[in-house]
């Protein structure tokens, strides 16, 4: 990634971030043999992927719906995005035989 222009972020190794004209950019997320790439603009990400493919065998399974157990919602015309973890929660409480525990408030403190 970084001979594609592409600057690894110190927060994580894994996310590599590149900007281009007009207040463009592209963020790559990549975990193991999973890849999400984020942007604004199709063809600059329509580019990334022809340079990938011609290093990697890579599929390109179209619009993110899932990643790494997050589930991806999309509303375009609003331009806004949710993650929701619900799905891996749900497994959590499962696997600790905790889906019929008794649910309790807690206040947030005051500084939020």
């Amino acid at each position: 990634m970084i001979s594609q222009g592409y600057t690894r972020t110190t927060a994580d190794s894994c996310v590599y971030i590149r900007s281009f004209p007009r207040d463009k950019f592209i963020i790559l997320f990549l975990y193991v043999n999973y890849m999400l790439i984020v942007g604004q603009d199709a063809g600059l990400i329509k580019k990334l992927k022809e340079a990938l493919h011609k290093s990697f065998d890579m599929k390109d399974l179209g619009h993110a719906k899932q990643i790494l157990g997050m589930e991806i919602v999309q509303d375009r015309k609003s331009k806004r995005l949710w993650l929701s973890q619900e799905k891996y929660i749900e497994q959590v409480l499962d696997k600790f035989s905790m889906k019929r525990t008794k649910l309790v408030s807690s206040l947030l403190g005051g500084h939020l």
